[in-house]
């Protein structure tokens, strides 16, 4: 396959060095293609319908700062330029199922609709897209797509899958948190003309239970959530399943978590709450893991 990754790095508590193989490349001249076929792809998708646009475009700019994202990452954790290039190809294919979830069901919500992430899968072999690669790096793209959207990564996950599964986790995540920051402001200054999917009642309060897990540095479960602050506190909740301590970094500077928890009600429960995230988040960023 060809690509390796130039430094030592840490990972999963191992300093790992990995090889993926001294055949073919994704050359700049093959990632300019694949940008190219995403925007014809996603263009299909528009249409009359104002509210399906915002939420077609909310995904197709998502995908595009998520790439971004994955090379931010690939630089830190010290990739090649072959790799760069795979990790790339994975960020930008990651949502390639949401279009046609949201233009056939009306929402991003897998529970209510269908599952994205094996969607985008179907979508990669059906439309032939990734052919021009080997197997083996069309194998790896579809298995980090596949993967990134589910609540925890299979075990016996090792080498490259492992590696990009963790990379596309954390990078979809860090433009997750400029999207809904972004989101709940626009929300919160003009509910009337707003656009874009709603998928929880706006109530004042949020749950205990979902309270109680964040405070206990855990992970919320999908089901869990019943108001939209519920939602935002799972999305807070978020940082336990982060993989990177480059990416708490990322989140640290832009300070995604104080933004998140303004759209909170201000209490001494959420005070807890920012107190708990922002002292894990230090904690392993002076570790650096």
């Amino acid at each position: 396959m060809g690509i390796f990754i130039k430094n030592c790095y840490k990972f999963s508590g191992e300093v790992s060095l990995i090889l993926l193989g001294n055949d073919r490349v994704m050359e700049q001249k093959q990632s300019g293609k694949f940008r190219a076929w995403f925007d014809k792809y996603a263009a299909g998708f528009y249409g009359d319908d104002e509210y399906v646009n915002a939420n077609i475009n909310l995904k197709q700019e998502h995908s595009k700062r998520t790439c971004k994202e994955m090379l931010y990452l690939a630089g830190e954790l010290g990739l090649d330029e072959k790799g760069r290039r795979i990790a790339e190809a994975i960020a930008l294919f990651h949502d390639i199922g949401r279009f046609e979830q949201f233009v056939r069901c009306r929402t991003y919500n897998d529970t209510r609709s269908l599952n994205h992430c094996l969607l985008g899968v179907e979508v990669l072999k059906k439309t032939g897209v990734l052919e021009c690669l080997e197997r083996e790096e069309r194998e790896l793209i579809e298995k980090a797509v596949e993967y990134h959207g589910v609540k925890e990564l299979p075990g016996d996950l090792n080498g490259e899958c492992l590696l990009f599964s963790k990379m596309i986790r954390d990078a979809d995540k860090l433009d997750i948190f400029y999207v809904v920051t972004e989101y709940y402001r626009q929300y919160r200054d003009n509910p009337e003309d707003f656009k874009l999917e709603i998928e929880f009642p706006d109530e004042p309060g949020y749950s205990e239970e979902v309270l109680e897990e964040v405070l206990c540095g855990r992970r919320i479960d999908y089901g869990l959530p019943r108001t939209l602050n519920d939602i935002k506190l799972l999305q807070v909740a978020w940082v336990y399943d982060v993989n990177f301590a480059a990416t708490l970094k990322r989140i640290r500077q832009r300070k995604f978590m104080e933004k998140i928890i303004e759209f909170l009600p201000r209490n001494e429960d959420i005070e807890r709450v920012k107190e708990k995230i922002l002292e894990y988040i230090d904690g392993r960023i002076e570790k650096g893991v």
